[in-house]
């Protein structure tokens, strides 16, 4: 968490708040995450005049903390590796993974255009050449940095970096308080507020890219009431927004109730460990010395398995030949929740489990490997986990991703109560619903915001353009 912090910090001073005059543009983009970014640098490259308005001191959002990596299949990465993916596989597995309430066609869309966005990322400087696997995948798709380094401050880094090459008017402390609309219904811009004050943003489109509600406790609760008082993963902006300024010119808000926890996150640290850890991997322990899951199930099942748990937690397990193959454990073993002993004997103490079911549990693991048939029918066990030092860190599920927000279609049209198109707004990322359905993948976020991101800035565009056209015509 802690260089995490730093990458963000760092590209908080190119920020720029806006003073408090009038502006015009082509398009303006509510938020600064991946989803906000990459509409804006699509959209500019496309030929569009774009302001970005960011409420919080830095860019990135929850992007900055996004850990796994982005799902895309038939990459020239990806088949390098010989993996025997498809775009029909990857469908499969997301709908599966989302409980079959995902939107078919936004998940064609997810998935057929996500090598592209890899692949666009690569060309504005982007690391994403290792692929691995993660949860409810049933093939390696999820392309990292190299070694297998975080995601999150990667993308944001290569999408900010390109914003600013693009010399992108990003402007950050600068709250939108509303989206305007002439009378037509037609949205004509944004009401922000700056540090200077209030103005408006007058533009033929608006791209609303300004993230979930995770951090928002009291309308999680509202829609979802047993996670009330629940940790979230999410970065304190993460207000729902967004959602809100949409809802108020008509926006249709689906599936509000399906809110996604992460099972590995560090109890009263509130750091996610990323779920790559399990797919290099790790196995989860209760605190009986035992396993009791399928790690490599989907995040909705692992974290009802862990609550069901001795005190609703459990320890993430790995060896040192694990925790060589992940650069991003490089930060988690030198915190202070990690623990560690050169033997199990060790190990065992320090996570207060006995020794001998710890040592019995880990030689079943062997066994089960050595017989490719595991206990709990996890299909991919890469590693014996029998390498010293070993490590173990304290667990516990934590809100993570809000999978529901505003209709959309796969050109990211935003869609009214009436079912008809809200002129002129688009929206992308974790403030739209229907693309993850009942639980989302890991990997999917990046892919979601990347590449619906991308559709919206370029959709923005053709809107602006074709209301240039119009009124040309008058």
């Amino acid at each position: 968490m802690k260089k995490i912090l730093v990458a963000a910090a760092v590209m908080a001073c190119f920020g720029t708040a806006g003073a408090a005059e009038d502006i015009t543009v082509d398009v303006a983009v509510i938020g600064a995450g991946g989803a906000g970014l990459s509409a804006a640098v699509q959209a500019h490259e496309l030929g569009a005049n774009v302001v970005v308005v960011e409420k919080m001191a830095m860019v990135g959002g929850n992007t900055v903390r996004a850990a796994g990596g982005l799902n895309a299949v038939g990459t020239a990465l990806q088949q390098a590796k010989g993996t025997k993916d498809s775009v029909e596989i990857m469908f499969y597995d997301t709908m599966k993974g989302g409980h079959w309430l995902n939107d078919p066609a936004l998940v064609r869309t997810l998935v057929t255009k996500s090598a592209s966005s890899v692949y666009w990322l690569l060309a504005h400087g982007g690391d994403l050449r290792d692929v691995g696997l993660m949860a409810g995948a049933s093939q390696p798709r999820t392309h990292r940095p190299t070694g297998g380094a975080l995601v999150g401050p990667e993308v944001v880094r290569t999408l900010y970096t390109a914003a600013k090459n693009l010399k992108i008017d990003v402007r950050t402390n600068t709250h939108a308080e509303q989206i305007l609309t002439d009378k037509s219904g037609r949205v004509v811009g944004l009401k922000v507020k700056g540090k200077d004050g209030t103005y408006t943003i007058h533009s033929k489109a608006v791209v609303d890219a300004a993230g979930g509600f995770g951090a928002n406790n009291e309308m999680v609760a509202k829609y979802v009431p047993r996670l009330k008082g629940f940790a979230t993963t999410n970065h304190p902006g993460a207000t729902g927004d967004g959602l809100l300024l949409a809802e108020k010119i008509g926006a249709q808000l689906i599936q509000m109730d399906q809110i996604q926890t992460h099972p590995t996150v560090v109890p009263n640290v509130g750091e996610m460990i990323t779920e790559a850890v399990r797919g290099n991997g790790a196995v989860l322990i209760n605190k009986e010395g035992k396993r009791f899951f399928n790690e490599l199930e989907t995040r909705d099942k692992v974290s009802a398995a862990i609550l069901k748990q001795k005190d609703g937690v459990a320890y993430l397990f790995f060896d040192s030949d694990m925790q060589k193959s992940l650069k991003a454990t490089n930060n988690y073993i030198k915190q202070k929740y990690c623990l560690n002993g050169a033997t199990l004997d060790e190990v065992a103490g320090k996570m207060g489990v006995p020794a001998d079911t710890l040592k019995a549990t880990m030689d079943a693991w062997k066994a089960g490997k050595a017989a490719n048939k595991d206990a709990f029918g996890r299909a991919d066990m890469p590693r014996d986990l029998d390498k010293g030092p070993f490590y173990a860190i304290l667990v516990t599920p934590a809100v993570h991703h809000t999978m529901g927000g505003i209709k959309i279609d796969p050109l990211t049209q935003v869609y009214n109560t009436k079912g008809q198109v809200i002129p002129g707004l688009f929206a992308a990322g974790e403030v739209t619903g229907g693309v993850h359905g009942g639980n989302r993948l890991g990997g999917n976020a990046q892919a979601d915001i990347v590449t619906f991101g991308r559709i919206a800035g370029e959709q923005a565009y053709i809107f602006a353009k074709q209301l240039d056209a119009a009124q040309a015509k008058k």
